[in-house]
């Protein structure tokens, strides 16, 4: 298989099942079939990390404790005393980018033998290369920030800071709801995509045994990259919505 047959593969969506509602069709593919592996992930390792919790917490339950700390002093900090309204949502998005960037890392991989290509009987592929996800993700974050700002200022309040600093701003204050969302996007999308297509062409072209080592950078640690940069900017963006006597009251 040459390098274009490989970035071929690597854009291309498999279609699991395919069915019609009301003469509308609907597919299945490996994204939607992934995500949900992550989502029930999460849920069994939820369930099972707060079953029989003690009063003085130890292994696991010690770590989990530390990080829903770290992530309420966050929310704390960004939103204030709406951090119990936006902190849930900001630490579900972190922990299924994270889980779904790196979970490639328990993909098997192909190997190259006596001229031959064996191929792995299948493969995890980043549920956020594909556009669509992140897309969903950028418009739901966004709508937080628009109904955010909102419930913090009223209608009123809303439409007076989409004049600031100057009435001439206000075609500028509204492409704002456009460009964040696309950029929001594109950049979770392009940085996943192009860390997944350098991992396909290094399997391609370089031995077994250094594409895993490889992959501890570009599916574990750009994974979490990316996985930050994007709740973090969500934040930002949320925090900015509320105003900082909203952060601060």
């Amino acid at each position: 298989m040459n390098l274009g047959e490989e970035i071929d593969r690597a854009l291309d969506f498999v279609t699991v099942a395919s069915f019609r509602v009301f003469g509308f069709t609907f597919n299945i593919n490996e994204t939607l079939i992934i995500s949900w592996i992550v989502m029930l992930i999460l849920i069994a390792g939820s369930l099972l990390l707060t079953r029989r919790l003690k009063t003085v917490p130890r292994g696991p339950q010690a770590l989990l404790e530390a990080a829903v700390e770290f992530l309420n002093n966050f929310s704390r900090r960004q939103f204030g005393r709406r951090a119990k309204v936006y902190g849930p949502y900001i630490g579900t998005v972190f922990l299924f980018l994270l889980l779904a960037n790196i979970i490639p890392v328990l993909s098997p991989v192909g190997v190259s033998f006596g001229g031959n290509r064996y191929e792995p009987p299948f493969t995890i592929k980043p549920p956020a290369r594909d556009i669509n996800l992140t897309a969903a993700l950028a418009l739901i974050s966004i709508l937080m920030v628009l109904l955010g700002g909102l419930w913090a200022r009223g209608i009123k309040g809303w439409a007076k800071n989409l004049l600031a600093p100057m009435p001439m701003m206000l075609p500028f204050n509204l492409m704002e709801y456009i460009i964040r969302p696309v950029s929001l996007c594109l950049r979770l999308f392009g940085n996943i995509l192009g860390a997944f297509i350098i991992m396909r062409l290094l399997e391609a072209v370089i031995p077994v045994a250094v594409p895993p080592l490889l992959s501890l950078y570009f599916d574990f640690l750009d994974g979490l990259i990316q996985a930050l940069v994007f709740v973090f900017l969500t934040a930002l963006f949320v925090a900015e919505a509320i105003e900082a006597d909203e952060r601060n009251g």
